[in-house]
């Protein structure tokens, strides 16, 4: 029957995990989170500028229509 593998000894004196792996995966956690929020904002005052826009664009529409029709009915007195 097969046996499992042996491992290495471990010495007594090294750590088993390097201090700076920890320290660069809680920045690189960090990092991410980060990422996550500002794309999140980003998105948020993306929709609000495309509703803006559009806003100003609808009254723009409605302004024009409105002088035009104001317009037409004074040269045609209608």
């Amino acid at each position: 029957m097969a046996e499992p593998a042996r491992r290495a000894p471990i010495a007594p004196d090294e750590p088993p995990v390097d201090p700076a792996a920890i320290d660069r995966a809680y920045h690189l956690y960090r990092a991410k989170r980060r990422a996550q929020a500002a794309r999140s904002r980003e998105r948020a005052r993306a929709r609000l500028r495309f509703l803006v826009a559009i806003v100003v664009l609808v009254a723009l529409g409605l302004a024009l229509m409105l002088t035009l029709w104001h317009e037409i009915q004074r040269v045609f007195g209608l």
